[in-house]
């Protein structure tokens, strides 16, 4: 909990940081990812490829007349300098390049006329730690360009690069609206991966109810009810994202490339219901935790009542034979201790049997 509170009040003074400052300000919010910017720069056509990183706005030519289609994919949001570059020469709204500097945008799209500006979070889950890993995926679609924004070096995209290089399927003769489709259907296919992951986790964590649970089964099943929280906040938003795009009028946006769309809103209609079912699921699993629990406690009662019913006879008979009476026959009698005893052992089992009998113990 504590290193949750030192999280969360570092977020807090990153935020801080633009109080007082005017809208569009260009201030990076969020923390340095201990690597340089980098700007990878792929174009392309029908018949050829090229790709390339460079480092300075010099090197990117944007200027140069070119009838090939160009994404322009950016690591690293700490580098204010080279977004505000782009800003200005594709004439990108400061609001834009104010939300793309800020990791904690809800996903959302806005069409600017002459660009699209998408917002969408990417959804990693950790086995090992059961923690859920947000990461702000910005894209900006124009007539021949595709911008996109990230936080950190992945291979996210990796399998578009190898399918543009390649010229694999339909991406090299279609616009950016396809390319758009591609980027987006790539972090929707990741939450399937999240999702597997999930259900991987509470199959042994079922398994683990229904055999010895332990307090780290509880600590386990309130962490994936975190990454449920988690996991709402990136899906549910993204879902409503896409229904936007669908129902948007944007010229960027052509016919052919509305049914591909249409079917990455589907993957995330499903990944939101699946979401909703693994809540449902973990909210049993804590009622069955609670239940096994109260069911061991009757076990330990039942077990400890039979003992305390078994010696409160005995204890009993020990009293009585305990009082200093001077007359009482069975002190002087030869065979009084043993007889006691046997009184004692056949109480004891009479009382086992009974409790058998009756299903008590």
């Amino acid at each position: 909990m504590r290193l949750t509170l030192i999280i969360m009040n570092d977020s807090v003074q990153r935020v801080a940081q633009k109080s007082g400052l005017p809208p569009g300000t260009l201030v990076h919010v969020g923390e340095h990812p201990g690597h340089d910017a980098t700007v990878a720069i792929s174009r392309w056509n029908g018949s050829s490829y090229e790709e390339r990183i460079v480092d300075s706005l010099a090197e990117m030519n944007l200027d140069e007349a070119t009838d090939k289609i160009t994404w322009i994919n950016i690591t690293g949001l700490h580098d204010v300098d080279k977004i505000r570059g782009i800003g200005e020469f594709f004439n990108i709204h400061p609001l834009v390049l104010e939300d793309i500097l800020n990791p904690n945008q809800r996903p959302k799209v806005e069409d600017f006329n002459d660009y699209l500006y998408i917002v969408l979070k990417r959804l990693a889950f950790d086995r090992t730690t059961i923690r859920a890993h947000l990461e702000q995926i910005s894209i900006v679609v124009l007539e021949r360009h595709v911008i996109t924004f990230g936080q950190t070096p992945d291979m996210l995209f990796d399998p578009v690069r190898r399918n543009l290089e390649v010229g694999k399927g339909r991406i090299r003769s279609e616009g950016t609206d396809y390319l758009a489709y591609v980027l987006l259907d790539s972090v929707v296919d990741q939450y399937f991966d999240f999702l597997d992951g999930l259900d991987e986790l509470t199959e042994i964590l079922e398994n683990e109810l229904l055999d010895n649970p332990t307090p780290d089964t509880l600590s386990d099943i309130q962490r994936i009810n975190r990454v449920m929280i988690f996991a709402r906040r990136a899906v549910s938003p993204a879902r409503e994202m896409l229904a936007s795009l669908l129902r948007g009028d944007s010229d960027l946006i052509h016919d052919s490339t509305t049914l591909y769309l249409r079917d990455v809103h589907d993957h995330s209609v499903r990944v939101m219901e699946s979401i909703e079912t693994y809540r449902d699921l973990t909210a049993g699993m804590l009622d069955i935790y609670l239940s096994s629990l109260s069911n061991r406690m009757n076990e330990i009662m039942k077990v400890l009542t039979a003992f305390a019913s078994i010696f409160i006879p005995l204890a009993f008979i020990t009293g009585i034979y305990g009082m200093n009476f001077e007359y009482m026959p069975e002190l002087t009698w030869r065979w009084g201790y043993p007889a006691v005893w046997l009184v004692f052992v056949a109480l004891a089992a009479s009382l086992l049997w009974y409790f058998k009998k009756k299903k008590w113990f």
